[in-house]
């Protein structure tokens, strides 16, 4: 193996040389520990530590690195006390996730390293997201994110690229190509004879790295690091390496051929980069005893802290309680001037508002720039606030809502628009598993809003119509608001835009430019899970959301002589329980409209918590009202009869003869 130590002082190689036995020795504890039955599980990186390493030393401490679970040479490069990474595998409180997670699936804003989920493609959109915001703020600071090569047969892989590339975000794409995904070798996996050639296709600088040599990946990673601050660029980095150990210990390495390993054998990082440093005199055998005692002292002591930790005692409040990020409602009230507007133009006005509001939001979606937007809600938006906040994506779902978690890591706020709700299927992943879960795994909020245009009604078909709010209800983490007139878009969109959880914001199409009301011409906010109670009697509780909302107001207005309770619930998490059980009690029927398909929908939850908790006081059974169980269809006469808008008339009729 050749060095080539360049400019580099003694004392810089051998502090590199530290920097890679510290996790090969933490390693070798791990194991013994894990034969022990002292440690569950355990992902090893030996073989690979130069990589970690030599990026990591490279770096600035501020500039944010997105590791792997091989690549612990990162954790300890940033120098996070040893003991708190072993409480994080151990499970203890003071881990980084409180028992919540394993391994290295968690982030920490302290050491500005940003961990992996399990689904390994969404943290590439990320390390976009971050770069942007770094971009945004002219800082000259480099995110580096690290990828294995089976990843990168991942869609995430390809959009991330791309948008970097579109972008220009200054993203060190890493690839540690170990030759194996698990057990799948790279000839299974791709078909170009080398990874770095894929950055071709994205018009991307690419390089090809020994990746088991120190020197050259802490010199090369410096050489990009000032370059990308002058001129900000994504690069494509493969480095050639080898994963000694299996996938993880208890799949083994009986599928890799013993000639593979002796070969990777004789190319240690560690080793070889040792007897370079004896061969020019840097490092003799009697210092590297004493660095090397030193080191498993550290070890053993803060192991030693790790164990004496009590285990985690459950705690119901707390579990419950860090799901979602706290938020004080901010309540702004507005003044008596009020305008007549449609929905898409109160929506257009809370963007708009809000973005002179916060200076640090980005708006981010399919010609939402100089075309505004499908529906025009973006319109002149740029003129106002420029290209860098209002920006047009290419059409790559994920990997701009993990963008919008990327930017809210590094401290902006971001509204992500699906050009049609439907279309959020291709960005589900990040958003169920990543945006709803990052505060409750790791105290990390996620400030990101995604705005759905939904619903039916329009004769758009099966991949333009539906209102899939249910996909989300589901999903504890996340927060779902469904308007149904001006005043309630705007003001809830506001608070939306405030609140630093993730929410998913519907918007029914044809509500956009059918409903008018008078609506307040300044910034206000609405809170959330607050339902509104739009008509009062005694005879029937109807409960409703959306253009659902619209169509139970045309029926009472068509019978004068039913006596209802009509509530638009606004928001369906937070959902406002204490109304719908207040109204339930008083007029001891109920009916739920829904828009969605029934089963599985809100209206069944809803439908359950009544029974549950006001059985005693119904007259009747719970009624629910959806659209048929098929996908939702083009030619009207199709779409009317899918649509429970008829139907609905005749359910309340028969609930109020029950």
């Amino acid at each position: 193996m050749n060095f080539d130590r360049k400019e580099l002082s003694n004392v810089q190689l051998l502090d590199l040389y530290k920097k890679l036995l510290k996790p090969r020795l933490i390693e070798e504890k791990m194991l013994i520990l894990l034969r022990q039955g002292k440690v569950s599980k355990w992902f090893s990186g030996i073989g690979q530590e130069a990589i970690s390493v030599g990026i990591t030393a490279a770096l600035d401490k501020d500039e944010y690195i997105l590791p792997m679970h091989r690549n612990l040479g990162v954790f300890t490069g940033r120098d996070i006390p040893l003991q708190r990474l072993f409480s994080q595998w151990q499970g203890k409180k003071t881990g980084f996730t409180k028992g919540r997670d394993r391994s290295f699936h968690f982030g920490t804003q302290e050491f500005n390293i940003i961990g992996m989920i399990s689904h390994l493609g969404p943290q590439l959109g990320v390390a976009d997201g971050i770069a942007l915001a770094n971009k945004l703020k002219k800082n000259g600071k480099v995110t580096a994110v690290f990828t294995g090569e089976g990843a990168t047969s991942e869609g995430d892989f390809h959009e991330a690229l791309n948008i970097a590339s579109v972008w220009d975000l200054p993203v060190l794409f890493v690839i540690e190509n170990n030759g194996y995904g698990l057990s799948t070798p790279t000839n299974e996996q791709y078909r170009c004879e080398n990874l770095a050639d894929k950055g071709i296709g994205y018009g991307m600088e690419s390089h090809i790295l020994d990746g088991n040599n120190i020197l050259e990946v802490y010199s090369k990673i410096a050489e990009l690091k000032a370059s990308l601050a002058e001129n900000p660029r994504p690069v494509l980095l493969e480095f050639k390496t080898f994963r000694m150990r299996g996938h993880e210990e208890a799949s083994g390495t009986k599928y890799v051929p013993q000639e593979l390993m002796d070969m990777w054998a004789i190319k240690d990082p560690i080793s070889n980069y040792k007897e370079y440093l004896q061969r020019i005199s840097v490092l003799s055998d009697e210092e590297d005893a004493k660095i090397t005692k030193a080191i498993k002292k550290e070890i053993d002591e803060h192991w030693a802290i790790t164990q004496a930790e009590p285990d985690i005692t459950a705690s119901l409040e707390e579990e419950l309680g860090d799901v979602y990020k706290p938020y004080d409602f901010e309540e702004v009230n507005h003044s008596d001037k009020v305008e007549n507007i449609r929905v898409v133009d109160a929506i257009s006005n809370a963007l708009r508002q809000s973005m002179e509001r916060h200076d640090n939001l980005v708006i981010m979606g399919q010609d939402i720039a100089e075309y505004g937007g499908a529906f025009k809600i973006t319109d002149g938006f740029v003129d106002q606030f420029g290209k860098e906040r209002v920006r047009n994506t290419p059409i790559c779902e994920s990997a701009v809502v993990s963008a919008g978690m990327g930017l809210s890591i590094n401290g902006h706020k971001a509204v992500v628009e699906m050009q049609f709700a439907d279309f959020v299927s291709t960005g589900f992943n990040p958003i169920v598993n990543l945006l709803a879960k990052q505060h409750y795994r790791w105290n990390e909020k996620a400030d990101v809003v995604v705005r759905m245009p939904c619903g039916g009604g329009t004769q758009a078909g099966p991949f333009h119509s539906q209102t899939n709010e249910a996909w989300f209800t589901k999903t504890p983490g996340l927060k779902v608001v469904y308007p149904a007139f001006p005043y309630d878009a705007k003001g809830l969109l506001n608070t939306a835009i405030n609140d630093p959880n993730p929410v998913m914001f519907f918007e029914h199409k044809q509500l956009y430019r059918s409903v008018y009301q008078d609506v307040p011409s300044d910034y206000y906010t609405i809170p959330f899970g607050k339902a509104a109670l739009l008509k009062e009697g005694t005879q029937v509780t109807i409960i409703s959301f959306g253009a659902g909302v619209h169509w139970a107001l045309e029926t009472l207005n068509k019978h004068p002589e039913i006596s209802a309770d009509l509530l638009d619930l606004r928001t369906l998490q937070p959902l406002d329980t204490d109304a719908i059980f207040a109204s339930v009690k008083k007029t001891n029927k109920v009916i739920i409209l829904q828009e969605d398909t029934l089963f599985g929908g809100v209206a069944s939850d809803i439908s359950a918590m009544i029974m549950e908790q006001c059985f005693e006081h119904l007259d009747g059974p719970v009624r629910r009202v959806g659209s048929l169980e098929s996908a939702i269809p083009f030619v009207k006469a199709l779409e009317d009869q899918y649509l429970p808008k008829e139907r609905f008339e005749n359910h309340l009729l028969e609930l109020l003869a029950y």
